[in-house]
């Protein structure tokens, strides 16, 4: 089989510098990769970013390549033009800040288009350097209580949020991305890191759902791709979400009706260490209803994933369907062309503006 007809698995895995090695190309090659997630040590400039994703998808076309770049304190590329983005916090904060001073629909406005530009400006400048897909937004609730989650939130009120993150997911669909909303249910609440630890979460469903779930209920068809929390739930379910048939098939797939992608977040963090093992989390995941597992920093849980995970080809057959779906259908703007933009000037002078950017 070419590679041009290979099927992608549902394995998305990291690659260990800022140019391809051996190790990182048979594993790009292997039938279970499907993505290729990037980190801050995958980029030095935009010439090499822009090799790095280019040597990539000449191993293989088909698979999606992504970063988590949302601004502020997660934003792996910083450098070489371009544009470092205001943390989430920073756009709830203009829509309180300007409605102590202005009508309160007049300060909406200006936060949701100052979101959009946002989204916009960090959609075409990864996709102008190869990369299809950023992990965003933030849906979770900022109860003050989580370090981890903090200003990466839009804010406390799920209504701003789902204001909000439907402003970013429309300029990041402007500029030819889809989007993923995480971590679902919600991770506000948690107090533990889940990269480091188990979080536990003891509210009920019922409280869940009418406050952190929100957002996902209201973004409804906006939303293209969903990423669970490694957060325990006890009153729903024992599992973590994302291992979690309630939360994924029978809350987020039938009583929300989501139809998108669902990545499990990455397995090789503490919360996922419930599961035992790599692959049986990956297992866990996969039957509650993920289309994709992420595996990050750890090549040797890769290659475990790589050499032991089992899927059906029903199931991956339906799940890459919807993977298919999170591809750009456009061509990139190239870097220098994107300088004279209209829109992009446009949304960088709306930022310069509202002082969110240099």
């Amino acid at each position: 089989m070419s590679k041009l007809m290979m099927r992608p698995g549902p394995v998305t895995l990291d690659v260990a510098g800022l140019e391809l090695n051996a190790e990182d190309r048979r594993r790009i090659n292997h039938p279970l990769t499907g993505g290729v997630i990037l980190f801050g040590r995958n980029f030095s400039n935009r010439k090499q970013l822009s090799k790095l994703t280019a040597d990539i998808k000449k191993l293989r076309p088909d698979v999606l390549i992504s970063i988590d770049h949302e601004g502020g304190r997660v934003q792996r590329c910083r450098t070489d033009g371009f544009t470092h983005l205001p943390a989430m916090r920073h756009l709830g904060q203009l829509w309180a800040v300007k409605s102590q001073s202005t009508h309160a629909a007049e300060s909406a406005a200006t936060a949701m288009a100052a979101t959009t530009a946002c989204a916009y400006i960090l959609a075409s400048e990864l996709r102008a350097c190869g990369v299809d897909l950023s992990f965003t937004p933030v849906l979770d609730l900022d109860f003050g209580r989580s370090a981890v989650i903090g200003d990466r939130s839009f804010g406390r009120d799920p209504q701003i949020v789902f204001a909000l993150a439907k402003s970013l997911n429309e300029g990041l669909r402007l500029a030819g991305m889809a989007n993923c909303g995480k971590h679902f249910p919600g991770h506000g609440w948690a107090e533990a890191d889940s990269h480091v630890a188990i979080p536990v979460d003891e509210r009920s469903l019922h409280q869940i759902l009418n406050d952190d779930a929100k957002p996902y209920d209201w973004l409804d068809l906006s939303l293209t791709a969903v990423m669970p929390a490694h957060v325990i739930y006890p009153q729903v379910d024992k599992q973590p979400a994302g291992f979690s048939k309630i939360w994924l098939h029978s809350v987020l797939r039938q009583d929300l009706g989501f139809e998108g992608v669902i990545f499990s977040d990455d397995l090789s963090m503490e919360g996922a260490s419930v599961a035992g093992s790599v692959v049986k989390g990956a297992e866990l995941a996969l039957d509650a209803g993920c289309d994709a597992v992420l595996i990050c920093n750890r090549p040797d849980l890769a290659d475990q994933l790589l050499s032991k995970l089992t899927i059906s080809k029903a199931k991956q057959a339906d799940s890459m369907k919807r993977l298919n779906r999170l591809m750009p259908q456009s061509a990139a703007t190239p870097w220098e062309a994107l300088q004279d933009e209209a829109q992009y000037q446009h949304a960088k002078g709306l930022l310069k503006q509202l002082k969110l950017i240099q």
